[in-house]
């Protein structure tokens, strides 16, 4: 009679088993999630977003396996008159909108304003730099 009371009862290593891979289970899950979590902080969270003004300096189209439009603006801090800037620092964008590449081209050499979001990260096939501008106006 006691051999049929043993039959029906888990043995205690198959207990620890199932117990070992509930806990792998959860922790996979916990992995995966902070996975994404850090995937999505570090290329797809916006950290900042902003105007910037300045001179269009350049604007091109390159890549070896991705093509982007990457762009310089000069962002003077001192003038000496209109035409020249006596301090500058360079702002390095990326353009995400298409439909904005032809604007750029004909802007080259004026003062502009760009609208742009700040990402933690860049991706290869979005461009060199974190800054991605998705607008752009003549600075009057």
């Amino acid at each position: 009679m006691g051999s049929s009371d043993s039959s029906t009862k888990p043995s205690s290593g198959s207990v620890i088993i199932r117990g070992m891979k509930k806990v792998i289970k959860w922790l996979l899950i916990i992995i995966v999630i902070i996975g994404f979590s850090v995937i999505y902080w570090k290329y797809f969270y916006t950290y900042s977003e902003g105007y910037r003004a300045g001179l269009l300096q350049k604007f091109s189209n390159k890549g070896a396996l991705f093509k982007t439009y990457e762009g310089e603006i000069i962002l003077s801090s001192v003038s000496s008159n209109r035409d020249v800037t006596l301090a500058s620092e360079k702002f390095l964008f990326t353009v995400i909108n298409k439909s904005l590449v032809r604007q750029f081209d004909t802007l080259q050499g004026q003062p502009v304003i760009v609208h742009y979001r700040q990402k933690n990260a860049s991706l290869f096939w979005r461009g060199d730099s974190p800054y991605l501008v998705d607008s752009v106006k003549v600075k009057r």
